[in-house]
């Protein structure tokens, strides 16, 4: 546990490329593949890096510091984001992502 907490911003950020990793991994398998399956694949990936580990990871920090300190601060903030104004900057994404790929289609 204390590998955890010493090494927290490192693996936050690593948790966060791969949630963004995975989120663009999700649209080019929804748009571009067109495959269901990547796309679920793709969405489970997201939820083992995005949201899951990011909540855990608040919690033990809190847990170990008893205090809510930058970290946890930051972890409640993305959550708060992701849940707010994130939703629309996804559907925006997933516009642009659609309208992207699409125009890519219809070249061939």
């Amino acid at each position: 546990m204390t590998i955890l907490i010493e090494n927290k911003w490192v693996i936050l950020l690593c948790l966060e490329i791969l949630a963004w990793l995975s989120t663009f991994l999700m649209l080019y398998a929804r748009y571009g593949m067109k495959s269901k399956l990547w796309f679920q694949i793709s969405s489970i990936a997201f939820a083992i890096t995005g949201v899951i580990p990011q909540v855990i990871m608040g919690i033990i920090n809190y847990w170990f510091t008893k205090e809510l300190d930058l970290f946890t601060f930051i972890v409640v903030l993305m959550i708060g984001y992701g849940m707010t104004f994130g939703k629309k900057q996804v559907k925006k994404l997933d516009k642009w992502a659609e309208a992207r790929f699409s125009r890519k289609v219809s070249l061939k």
